[in-house]
């Protein structure tokens, strides 16, 4: 009972080397043994093929007939047969008389003797074979007739090689097949040794029960997680997907297997999967959700064996921040606020006590009456709270950089019933790259907001006095990496076309004398008139 447990404690590689040499020593042995076997009975085959052809000729030779016809035939069939037995591969012949008493006989004591063996068979005219032991020991022999023009049978003649010349030859071809059957043996241990080698290295010389766990648990890891896992090989092939990177990507069953180039992924996140680089944190985004992504290329000695890659869902927390930006600015706008009231305090405070209450009077009166104009024209406009606050903060953040962002007239909006996360990322990402643009243009910096609703579609446009974009950086305004500052990471306008994607609308460029974006959205059924 203590070898099993020792054997199961045995690595993987030692188990099956030990197998392999087994099986490699059962197969040769096996094979020898057959060989063997097939040997003896295919030199018995033609020994006994050889015994009757000189038996067969013998017995038809003319001078056999007319020896028995002498007195004394053994004087001449003697001579005969000796030389017969010189020239072929028989150790005997044996002439006989009816009766089995010989005429010949190798050992010249045994001539006039009594035949050892079964003649009755040639008596009655046929020629049959046999193994019979001797005056010479065991051999395989043949006696056929010898027959006169009559047809009678006037003698017997027997030839036979012994069992052991037969056995010679067997022992030199058992040697030939011995050495064969080691070599093949030492050439399956080597193999064997190498393969086990090979596999060790591979397995670590783990057993099979601890690569049993170590599978358990990386499959119980891998439907576990929910961060998107990715195996790419040096070729640019996935080798291993998990449940949340086939959730994150909305890969299909069959994703394993294939080159990332035919995964139907984004351009940026197929270049990203292809390129074998290390990347850090980088956002990328597919149709609805914004990725945040990790590459770790893992290389053997100086060569790459391909790369990890890790996915983490960020929309839910690229929406919260939008929001908080939105919260952020309208924060901002009240510290602006606060901070051009005091000013503006202090300067009714001075006039006051320069003994000027009248002006000071007229003055606090316009700038309250300016400062109150847009909020209150904003709030009445935008009675969708989380929008308002952000046009509020973005206003104030614009005035501080110099820009006039202005709203049109016409501008309403009520609770439409669209998701507020992403009409703030739609109306924050244009209006700041709005801006950006319009501080890059000529003077004075402008900007324009206009939102309108038909009753079936919400329109938003936001304008800007900037330098416009070409037909080309059209197209790929929305394309991860662009942006109006030349740094190559810009996202904004990306999200915005994610945004818009997500809500089924539709979203246009033009001008050149700076640039104009159009967002229609279309409105839920149950907000429409």
């Amino acid at each position: 009972m203590a070898l099993p447990g020792r054997l199961r404690r045995w690595s993987l590689a030692r188990q099956i080397l030990v197998l392999q040499i087994v099986i490699v020593g059962v197969t040769v042995a096996v094979s020898t043994t057959i060989g063997f076997l097939q040997a003896r009975d295919l030199l018995t085959d033609e020994a006994t093929g050889v015994a009757t052809a000189v038996a067969i000729s013998v017995a038809d030779s003319p001078a056999v007939l007319d020896a028995l016809d002498d007195p004394d035939p053994t004087e001449t069939l003697q001579p005969y047969a000796d030389r017969v037995t010189a020239e072929t591969k028989v150790d005997f012949i044996t002439i006989m008389s009816p009766a089995g008493i010989r005429f010949t006989h190798p050992n010249r004591s045994q001539i006039g003797g009594h035949y050892l063996g079964s003649i009755s068979e040639a008596l009655a005219g046929r020629t049959y074979s046999e193994t019979y032991t001797g005056t010479l020991g065991p051999s395989v022999r043949t006696i056929t007739p010898v027959k006169d023009p009559a047809g009678r049978v006037r003698a017997l003649v027997s030839a036979g090689i012994t069992v052991e010349r037969i056995s010679s030859r067997l022992h030199a071809q058992i040697g030939a097949a011995g050495l064969a059957g080691l070599i093949g043996l030492s050439a399956g241990v080597v193999g064997s040794y190498l393969v086990g080698s090979r596999l060790r290295r591979h397995t670590h010389s783990l057993g099979p029960s601890e690569l049993s766990r170590i599978y358990d648990y990386h499959e119980a890891i891998l439907h576990a997680v929910r961060e998107g896992l990715l195996l790419v090989d040096a070729q640019g092939t996935l080798t291993l997907c998990n449940d949340g990177a086939r959730e994150l990507l909305r890969l299909g069953a069959d994703a394993e297997g294939r080159n990332v180039t035919d995964l139907g992924l984004p351009p940026s996140l197929t270049e990203l999967l292809a390129s074998g680089e290390n990347r850090t944190d980088e956002i990328h985004l597919t149709g609805e959700r914004v990725l945040l992504v990790n590459v770790a290329v893992v290389r053997s000695g100086s060569r790459s064996l391909g790369t990890v890659v890790t996915l983490r869902d960020h929309t839910e927390l690229q929406g919260l921040a939008g929001q908080l930006d939105a919260e952020r600015g309208f924060a901002e706008s009240l510290r602006s606020a606060a901070h051009e009231s005091a000013n503006r305090l202090h300067t009714v405070i001075t006039l006051v006590e320069l003994g000027r209450p009248e002006q000071a009077v007229a003055f606090a009166t316009a700038e309250i009456k300016a400062a109150q104009e847009l909020t209150d024209r904003v709030v009445a406009a935008v009675r969708e709270p989380v929008l308002a606050a952000l046009l509020l903060g973005k206003s104030a953040e614009a005035g501080e950089r110099g820009v006039e962002l202005s709203i049109s007239d016409d501008t309403e909006l009520d609770d439409v019933g669209l998701d507020e996360r992403d009409l703030v990322t739609v109306l924050g990402n244009l209006i700041d790259n709005a801006v950006e643009a319009a501080m890059s243009g000529s003077p004075p910096a402008r900007v324009g907001v206009r939102i309108t609703t038909d009753g079936r579609s919400c329109l938003i446009q936001v304008s800007d006095s900037g330098p416009g974009l070409s037909p080309a950086a059209a197209q790929e305004a929305f394309q991860r990496g662009w942006t109006t500052k030349g740094s190559g990471r810009g996202i904004g306008l990306a999200m915005v076309a994610q945004a818009v994607r997500r809500l089924d609308g539709t979203i246009e460029v033009s001008g050149d004398a700076g640039a104009v974006f159009t967002v229609r959205l279309p409105l839920p059924v149950e907000s429409r008139p």
